[in-house]
C-alpha cells in the first residue's frame, strides 16, 4: 500500500472516529425519555412569581431612588445657598432638630436566633445608626441588652462600633433605666393602633430576626412586663401581599420619616421595599370594586356554572326515567 493511500485511509478512520465520539456525546446530553420532570411546588411557584415581580419593578425602584437622591440634592443646594458665611466649599450641616423621642432596639432575643440571623440583625442596626445620623430629626437611639452573639459578631466584623456617636449602647435591659409608664412596645400583634408619636415616650422595637418562627413573642413579652404596646397604622394606609411584619430598620426608618413629614402614608411608601407589594388602601378598594361583577351578573354566572356542574355530576330526572325504561325492556 502506498504512503498516499495509507494517509488517506488514516484520515478517513480519524473522521469516522470523531463522528462516533460526537454522536455518543450527543446521546449522553439528550435527556432520557424515561426521566419524569418533577412538578413545581406552590412554594417554588411563589418564589418564581416574586422573582418575576422583583425584576419587573426594577426600573420603578431605580426611579424612586433617583428621585429621592435628587430631592436630597436640592435640599442640600438650598442650604448651601442660604449659608451666610459664603464659603461654599465648606460642608454645611442641615438644620437638625433633635427629637426628644427615645427609640430602643431590644436585643434580649439573642438565644432565639441562629448566627446568620444575628448577622442580619447587626446589618439592620448599622442601617438604623446611619439613617439616624443623617435624619433631620434624629431620635434618642438606644441599644439595650447588648451582649452575647450580637456583641461578639460586632467585635469581630465591625470594631468601629465602640466609636459610634449619638447612640446609647447598654448591656442592661431597657426596663432597668426607663420608667414603665414611659414605654410603648411596637409589635404587629398588638390590637392597639398607633395614631401619633408622643415624643415624651420611649418606643421599643424588638430586635428579633426569626422568619416568623416565634409569632407573637414580642407581644407576649410586652404583656408580661405590663407595659403599653401598639402597632404602626400600616393597615389604615397600606395594602400588602405579605404579613404586616417589618424588619427592624424599616420600622426605625418609618418613624424617622414620619417625624420629618408628619404623614404616615408618605412615610410608609418612602421606606417600604417593593417586594412587599404595597399599594394604598384606597387604590386597593377601587381595584377590588372594579374587579367584582354586579350581584345579578354574579348570581347568573354562579347559577350557570353550578347548573353545568350538576348536569355533569347528577343525571336529570328525564334521563333517569329513560334509562329505567330501557333496562326494563332489556330484561323483558
Amino acid at each position: 500500500m502506498s504512503s498516499e493511500m495509507l494517509s488517506a485511509f488514516t484520515d478517513t478512520s480519524n473522521v469516522e472516529r470523531k463522528q462516533d465520539v460526537s454522536e455518543s456525546q450527543e446521546e449522553k446530553q439528550k435527556p432520557c425519555s424515561n426521566e419524569v420532570t418533577e412538578p413545581v411546588s406552590k412554594r417554588q411557584m411563589k418564589k418564581l412569581m416574586k422573582q418575576k415581580q422583583w425584576e419587573e419593578q426594577r426600573e420603578l425602584r431605580k426611579q424612586k431612588r433617583k428621585e429621592k437622591r435628587k430631592r436630597k440634592k436640592l435640599e442640600r443646594q438650598g442650604q448651601l445657598d442660604s449659608n451666610s458665611d459664603g464659603n461654599e466649599r465648606k460642608r454645611v450641616r442641615r438644620h437638625i432638630a433633635q427629637s426628644n423621642l427615645r427609640l430602643i432596639i431590644d436585643c434580649s432575643f439573642d438565644n432565639l436566633m441562629a448566627l446568620k440571623d444575628i448577622k442580619k440583625l447587626h446589618k439592620q442596626i448599622q442601617r438604623c445608626y446611619a439613617e439616624n445620623r443623617r435624619a433631620l430629626h434624629p431620635v434618642q437611639f438606644y441599644l439595650t441588652s447588648h451582649g452575647g452573639q450580637l456583641k461578639k459578631n460586632m467585635d469581630e466584623n465591625d470594631r468601629g462600633w465602640v466609636n459610634w456617636k449619638d447612640i446609647h449602647i447598654k448591656p442592661e435591659h431597657y426596663s432597668e433605666f426607663i420608667k414603665k409608664e414611659d414605654l410603648v412596645y411596637l409589635t404587629s400583634d398588638s390590637p392597639n393602633v398607633l395614631k401619633e408619636l408622643d415624643e415624651s415616650k420611649a418606643y421599643v422595637i424588638g430586635g428579633l430576626v426569626d422568619h416568623n418562627h416565634h409569632k407573637g413573642f414580642t407581644y407576649k413579652q410586652a404583656s408580661d412586663y405590663g407595659i403599653d404596646h401598639a402597632q404602626l397604622p400600616l393597615g389604615h394606609f397600606v395594602k400588602m401581599n405579605s404579613r404586616k411584619v417589618l424588619a427592624v430598620n424599616h420600622v426605625f426608618e418609618i418613624i424617622l420619616e414620619y417625624l420629618e413629614t408628619r404623614d404616615w402614608q408618605e412615610a410608609f411608601f418612602t421606606i417600604l421595599p417593593q417586594r412587599k407589594g404595597a399599594v394604598p388602601t384606597d387604590q386597593a378598594c377601587e381595584h377590588s370594586s372594579h374587579g367584582k361583577q354586579s350581584p345579578g351578573a354574579e348570581g347568573r354566572a354562579n347559577s350557570d356554572s353550578n347548573e353545568g356542574v350538576n348536569s355533569r355530576l347528577e343525571p336529570s330526572s328525564e334521563h333517569m326515567e329513560a334509562k329505567q325504561d330501557k333496562e326494563k325492556s332489556t330484561e323483558s
